[in-house]
């Protein structure tokens, strides 16, 4: 059986979910269970690294805090500790001390890196690529088609040593006869733990962001969908995966393609606005086993 699925689809007699108005007792509940979902996979994550229930209870209080504000001061009203303790449920005696000045002012994911800027440009960019698509071997300086070009093309305040150390670094490109040559076709950064980490807080962290402002706000709805399927073979869940890759390189080269294009266009007027588009493909064997199909 196979269908699709997302939170964008029209909900019953239309608008948001009364959850955007009044929150009940039912939304309440329904959203706790589905978060325990959420937190499955999150928490094989933190108990293979080591982290035990009381570290990460710990540390989710300054996130109830943060967002406790924020839902507070957009609607208008002081943030004070005792409104911020009644909305999170966090003593008052830990709000004063998690919002003091030494306290972390945003927990959200960071922008996108430099050295990921650079890369997809590389990638993406026709000046820096064969006529097949493939990433050209490039100078490492010069004025014009050259890595140095590239990277002062992105960013003129990092100088291009830097950025090409750092992409050797992660073991992304190598340098060779004062060339430099791209070594994968995805930004993945090998043996980089913390860059992954923090790949897997962006990219996961707006997915549920789109998800929860289409069930939570009477304002437009964001692209949240998937295409669920299961009695299949390994062997087709295989090919299906092989597929999603080639989907994503398509969808990947024309979204960069057109995100540059009116990124040029605004550059004159900048506005204080960020997107992200993505994809993700996951399959594991149905009934009780738990161990993932890595594909």
């Amino acid at each position: 059986m196979q269908k699709s699925t997302g939170t964008d689809k029209a909900l019953p007699g239309g608008g948001a979910p009364a959850s955007a108005v009044v929150p009940s007792d039912q939304h309440a509940e329904v959203a706790l269970r589905a978060s325990m979902a959420l937190m499955v996979p999150v928490t094989r994550w933190l108990i293979r690294n080591g982290v035990q229930y009381g570290a990460f209870t710990s540390a989710l209080k300054a996130v109830f805090l943060q967002i406790a504000r924020e839902e507070i001061e957009g609607s208008g009203r002081k943030a004070t500790d005792s409104a911020l303790s009644i909305l999170s449920g966090v003593h008052r005696k830990d709000v004063r001390a998690l919002t003091g000045a030494d306290a972390p002012r945003d927990l959200k994911p960071k922008s996108v890196s430099l050295v990921s800027q650079v890369f997809t440009r590389w990638v993406t960019d026709a000046r820096y690529r064969h006529p097949d698509g493939a990433p050209r071997r490039l100078a490492r300086l010069g004025d014009q088609n050259s890595f140095e070009a590239l990277a002062r093309e992105i960013s003129t305040d990092v100088h291009p040593r830097t950025v090409l150390d750092e992409l050797a670094r992660l073991r992304l490109v190598k340098l060779e006869d004062e060339h430099v040559e791209l070594l994968t076709a995805a930004f993945v950064p090998a043996d980089d733990y913390e860059e992954l980490a923090g790949l897997l807080a962006a990219n996961t962290g707006d997915h549920l962001s789109a998800a929860v402002h289409n069930l939570t706000t009477r304002q437009p709805r964001f692209l949240e969908q998937s295409v669920f399927a299961d009695g299949l073979s390994a062997e087709s869940v295989r090919e299906l995966s092989q597929l999603a890759r080639e989907l994503w390189a398509e969808a990947f080269q024309r979204m960069v393609a057109e995100a540059q294009t009116r990124y040029e266009a605004d550059r004159e007027h900048p506005a204080p606005h960020r997107m992200r588009f993505g994809v993700y493909y996951y399959s594991e064997p149905a009934g009780d086993e738990t161990a993932a199909t890595g594909t």
